[in-house]
């Protein structure tokens, strides 16, 4: 749902509650400006953003240091864990 920045100050008690059921984008001089929604919906985005985020960190570490990395993947493959036949898991 779009609504200019007048409609939004005239009526902000309609576009909480419609922000509840969907994005709310208010709109200045004709352009997009700002979004309105609720909570939840702002929640789910927080937390889809850290699981990117974890998951970058480990592609920018692995492309850091990708030698080294390839190369201990190498040597478990090749030699297996030190003490792994003691390790309960």
């Amino acid at each position: 749902m779009n609504v200019t920045a007048t409609e939004a100050k005239n009526r902000f008690g309609q576009l909480l509650e419609q922000a509840q059921r969907q994005p709310v984008v208010i709109e200045k001089a004709g352009r997009p400006h700002s979004v309105v929604l609720s909570v939840e919906q702002y929640e789910a985005l927080l937390q889809q953003r850290q699981r990117g985020s974890a998951a970058n960190a480990g592609k920018r570490f692995y492309a850091q240091y990708k030698e080294w990395v390839d190369e201990q993947n190498r040597r478990v493959e090749t030699h297996g864990v030190f003490g792994e036949e003691w390790r309960p898991w």
